[in-house]
C-alpha cells in the first residue's frame, strides 16, 4: 500500500559567527558527514540544499546568521531515529559551540502528500503557526507526535 503522507520538518538556528568564521569551521566540516548519514538513512526522502550541497547560503529570513535544514522523511518516528539514534547525534550534541540559543521555537514539522516538495515560504509560514499558535497537528515538534489522521481532522 502506498504511504499516503510524508513529514516535512524545518530546523533553524542562529551561527554564533559567520559561517565563513574559523569558530564555525567544525560544524562546516562536518555538514557533508552529516547530510550523508540523512540521506543513507531509512526513511529520508529529501532535503532543501544549494550549489555548496547543503543549504547554509540560502537566505529565508532577514537575518544573515539564520540559516535552515529543510528535509522530508517518510515518518515522525524515522525523523526521530536519525535526530537521536545516528551519528548525527555525536554533531549536534555541540551545537551550544556554533549557535545561540533560539528565543522561539527553531523547529516545525507538518504532514505533506508524498511527491510534494515544500518550499522555504511554506515551511516559514508553519514555523510563524507554530510560535504563534503553538503545537497543533498544523504545525507540531516532537514533543507533540500528532499523526497522519489528526491533521486530516484538523480545521486551523
Amino acid at each position: 500500500m502506498a504511504q499516503t503522507h510524508h513529514l516535512a520538518q524545518l530546523n533553524i538556528a542562529r551561527m554564533i559567527a559567520s559561517i565563513h568564521d574559523p569558530i564555525m569551521a567544525d560544524f562546516v566540516n562536518n555538514l557533508d558527514y552529516i547530510n550523508q548519514i540523512a540521506e543513507a538513512h531509512e526513511g529520508f526522502v529529501w532535503r532543501l540544499k544549494g550549489d555548496e550541497n547543503n543549504a547554509t547560503a540560502m537566505r529565508v529570513f532577514e537575518d544573515e546568521r539564520l540559516i535552515i535544514n529543510m528535509s522530508v522523511w517518510t515518518s515522525l518516528e524515522m525523523l526521530y531515529k536519525f535526530t537521536y539514534a545516528s551519528g548525527h547525534l555525536e554533531v549536534f550534541k555541540r551545537k551550544k559551540e556554533w549557535f545561540s540559543k533560539m528565543t522561539g521555537m527553531h523547529m516545525v514539522f507538518w504532514y505533506i502528500s508524498p511527491g510534494h516538495i515544500p518550499t522555504a515560504v511554506e515551511a516559514k509560514n508553519r514555523l510563524k503557526y507554530l510560535n504563534e499558535n503553538g503545537e497543533t497537528p498544523y504545525a507540531f515538534t516532537f514533543k507533540s507526535k500528532f499523526t497522519i489522521a489528526d491533521a486530516l481532522n484538523y480545521n486551523s
